[in-house]
């Protein structure tokens, strides 16, 4: 059972008079955490005896390990306020807490004691400073890392003010850091170096717009923690080619991220398959990455999971490489972005050769009935499915998909030509189908909607149909809001209002594609994973 994390600010509000009592004295503040210790006295509650107020508490006789794996339950707003019913309540709650997340401004400094002294068991931190703020600087963080000597999970976000040496001298106190995870900060190849050489038990670094890497910069060194490194992922890096050395060294990597980041890279996924056997999940967004990068990485046998996102000059040839060699591929993701590089043939090629398929996602990919027959083929352990922005995606292929994918269980369709032919013949096919979505399909009417949940009552299905707008006409009189002058002259002179929501709409229409398959899929594993824990 996960734990909600508790988030503390280390600054005084102007307007705590008009605030409760309860949010005065409770774990809101890091200022309100110091005085509690100093001025707030707790009823001292024992298990079976009666407060002098009358009360009883019924909780006296549950182990310590029972009361907190109930705190386990709660949100972090409940657990602040239970911590403030009695003294075993706050000892317990201190000692469960595994995880928090703290507002890091500069006066985070003057309460780092008091924080780690009550929560001294925190194994995952959280440090966030908003950037119009000052953050905390390395004397902070050096001094976290006495008071957490179980620290396994760190996550750094804004925080400016914190330099190579703070990293470094961190990296030597942490040694249980298993997870490291940083963005928007100063720091450079230097404080990389300093964790991979220093924390021998790291398994997981992801990196965010570092600013300390530019071009001409040290090389990422793979270090003592290859031996342990399983995750890598890099966003938004403007000289990411300097983590070659990193990516090619860590001989465990399992899964591999590179999103948004700039540079040439073939060179370095040339030579990847024959240095990372062990690499399972692979995703490419936005990079300049072509078919011969793509071969190198194919080398990887054991590939499962990759993720082809917006990279325009992947090809039909690249996929042909994944298919000879990734026989053991389950979830494909592909964005084509309507550039019609990726087709039939490639398609073709994955669903003949990777029969352990269970997850397609197409968007933007011009797939006909000639690729989708062959993946309900030749993938029997297809169960979930996504095509979107496709003018290929016609009934003919719905059809085609209702007829032969015995297996389909989930079905997303956005954005394609379909009509009501296509959704009626859902009616009698795929058997195992349980959700259905469908939206901006302008062909689809609401009717086939009501239809098909008669035909298939335990058929989930979500019609988030597109209609033209429609004007009435009220009869009788029409009474009009009135109107201030002022409002009338801002009217007058803001005629591009209009213009400016309508483009505004645009924008979010082009991201809506990509985030509701996202949102979809998430939501869908996340219910079969409760399902299967309940069973």
């Amino acid at each position: 059972m996960g734990q909600s994390p508790s988030t503390f600010s280390s600054s005084l509000e102007p307007n705590r008079r008009d605030r409760p009592p309860s949010e005065c004295l409770g774990l809101g503040s890091e200022l309100g955490l110091y005085r509690l210790s100093e001025s707030f006295a707790f009823p001292d509650l024992v298990g079976g005896e009666e407060a002098v107020d009358g009360s009883f508490d019924y909780s006296g006789d549950l182990p310590d390990e029972c009361l907190a794996h109930v705190f386990h339950f709660l949100g972090s707003g409940d657990r602040k306020r239970c911590s403030l019913v009695c003294k075993r309540w706050l000892r317990v709650d201190g000692e469960g807490r595994h995880r928090i997340s703290l507002d890091a401004q500069a006066d985070l400094l003057n309460f780092i004691p008091s924080i780690f002294t009550r929560f001294d068991s925190i194994s995952k931190l959280s440090l966030r400073c908003d950037r119009k703020l000052i953050s905390i600087n390395d004397d902070a963080l050096i001094l976290i890392s006495l008071k957490c000597p179980s620290l396994s999970r760190l996550k750094l976000r804004g925080c400016r003010e914190i330099t190579d040496l703070g990293i470094a001298t961190f990296s030597q106190h942490a040694k249980n850091l298993k997870k490291f995870s940083y963005g928007s900060c100063s720091l450079g190849a230097a404080a990389i170096n300093a964790v991979l050489d220093h924390c021998t038990s790291l398994e997981e670094i992801s990196i965010k717009r570092l600013k300390g890497i530019h071009d001409g910069a040290e090389l990422i060194r793979p270090g003592t923690a290859s031996k342990s490194l399983k995750s890598i992922c890099l966003k938004e890096i403007i000289n990411g080619q300097c983590f070659g050395p990193l990516i090619i060294g860590a001989k465990c990597l399992r899964t591999l991220k590179l999103i948004r980041c700039l540079g040439d890279w073939d060179i370095i996924l040339g030579t990847i398959g024959s240095s990372n056997p062990s690499l399972i999940e692979v995703h490419f967004e936005r990079i300049q990455l072509t078919d011969v990068g793509l071969a190198g990485v194919s080398h990887c046998r054991g590939i499962e999971t990759l993720h082809i996102v917006k990279i325009h000059e992947c090809s039909n040839f690249g996929l042909f490489s994944i298919a000879e060699n990734c026989r053991l591929l389950r979830k494909l993701y592909i964005h084509g972005w309507r550039i019609n590089r990726i087709g039939d043939e490639g398609l073709a090629a994955i669903a003949k050769q990777c029969s352990n398929l269970q997850e397609l996602v197409l968007i933007g990919v011009d797939a006909t009935h000639l690729s989708m027959s062959l993946f309900a083929s030749n993938c029997p352990k297809l169960e979930r499915l996504a095509l979107c922005g496709s003018d290929a995606i016609s009934d003919v292929e719905i059809t085609c998909i209702a007829t032969k994918c015995e297996a389909l269980r989930k079905l997303c369709i956005k954005s394609c030509p379909i009509t009501d032919v296509g959704i009626e013949s859902l009616a009698l096919g795929c058997p195992n189908l349980v959700k259905v979505k469908v939206r901006k399909c302008r062909g689809v009417s609401c009717q086939v909607a009501e239809w098909l949940r008669e035909q298939r009552s335990s058929l989930d299905f979500n019609l988030d149909a597109e209609t033209d707008d429609v004007i009435t006409v009220q009869e009788g009189p029409i009474q009009f809001p009135s109107i201030a002058p002022q409002q009338v002259a801002d009217l007058d002179t803001s005629p591009s209002s209009h213009d400016r929501s309508t483009v505004s709409r645009a924008k979010l229409g082009l991201f809506a594609s990509r985030n509701f398959v996202a949102c979809t899929f998430r939501r869908w594993s996340k219910s079969e994973s409760s399902s299967s824990r309940k069973m």
